[in-house]
């Protein structure tokens, strides 16, 4: 990616801690960037953050992105100062024991292990089985409960303490590309598409709580009631070991955005993405999704009297894990198909059944 302040909003928007339900400061920041190169931008009560072009365009657009990440929150506090917890969205459990996390709390952030019980001292029985969230506690090097509690309150929020790196070319791994990298996709579409002319109206909407239940994108999309709502998210690879591609898709890094084709997509949307493509000579690839999508597309497509929806994927290996893994190449060509997309849409076009 050659645009350095791109870059470097993407990375702070990765390292920003920002669980379901706690999205505030990466919405902030969202906001603040996007501003730049929106007509308005707003917030709803729920946290959505909304930002539009071209208003009164003839056809209205959402384009969304949740912001939410999955996480952890703080349930307990015992007499020796130990931290339990529950998760935020759906973690792997067989990851928790020994990460650091940072926990967001009143007084800043605080560094903390996740510990359990060593190897050494489990029963043979046990090593074979996932430790449980309750066998398992946040250690954060106090002496007891009062201490604890002068820093940690019920309710606090944690996330593994890694952020943004580079590996070879342009493959890079964080913690939340899913679904930060979505709400960038949204973003950086809307500062080309504030250079060009175009006959919709945008709403680009960085959502929250997609992580628990498409929460965000059901009000944002009842608010913005559009015509066609486009979600940006990333969905799974299928290039590594152990993955069965006639189950799940062949899908690569590196390959392109993922388009996906099925009952929670209109017809008329995928085709136009696959022309929009193929014109603008942007690699792609297509995911059969033979259900409801576990997306923001889902609920979108559902709002009012229904939504002529899209999905959009950046592919991304080891989903819901510290290390996810992405091409910043899909990422450039998923804002440039986006934005393709976006210039190909008006009031002539018909989104009906046929």
């Amino acid at each position: 990616m050659e645009d350095k302040e791109s870059l470097n909003f993407l990375k702070e928007l990765i390292e920003t801690i920002s669980p379901s339900g706690y999205e505030a400061d990466a919405a902030r920041k969202w906001s603040d960037r996007t501003k730049k190169f929106s007509d308005k931008i707003k917030k709803d009560v729920h946290g959505n953050s909304i930002a539009v072009l071209n208003e009164k365009g003839s056809v209205k657009i959402m384009i969304a992105g949740h912001i939410d990440e999955i996480g952890y929150m703080v349930k307990y506090i015992d007499k020796e100062g130990y931290i339990y917890f529950s998760t935020v969205g759906g973690i792997d459990a067989h990851l928790i024991p020994g990460q650091r996390i940072i926990i967001k709390t009143r007084k800043g952030k605080v560094l903390g292990v996740i510990g359990k019980k060593p190897v050494h001292l489990l029963e043979e029985g046990e090593r074979a089985k996932v430790a449980k969230i309750d066998q398992l506690w946040v250690d954060i090097g106090v002496k007891n409960e009062k201490e604890a509690k002068n820093l940690i309150d019920i309710g606090d929020i944690a996330v593994p303490a890694v952020g943004f790196e580079d590996l070879i070319d342009d493959r890079v791994i964080g913690r939340a590309f899913d679904d930060k990298v979505g709400a960038f996709v949204v973003s950086e579409t809307l500062k080309f598409l504030s250079k060009d002319k175009f006959k919709a109206a945008v709403y680009g909407v960085a959502t929250v709580q997609e992580e628990i239940g498409l929460r965000g994108a059901k009000t944002s999309a009842y608010g913005v009631s559009p015509d066609i709502g486009i979600a940006i998210d990333v969905t799974f690879a299928t290039d590594f070991p152990g993955m069965d591609k006639k189950k799940a898709g062949d899908i690569k890094i590196g390959a392109g955005p993922v388009i996906a084709r099925g009952p929670n997509i209109n017809p008329k949307v995928f085709d136009l993405m696959v022309q929009a493509a193929k014109k603008n000579k942007i690699p792609y690839q297509i995911e059969g999704v033979s259900r409801g999508t576990g997306t923001d597309a889902n609920v979108i497509q559902l709002t009012k009297a229904g939504v002529a929806t899209g999905l959009l994927s950046v592919p991304l290996r080891y989903m819901h894990t510290p290390v996810e893994l992405i091409s910043l190449e899909d990422v450039i060509n998923t804002v440039k198909l986006l934005r393709a997309f976006i210039l190909k849409i008006d009031e002539k076009i018909s989104f009906l059944p046929e």
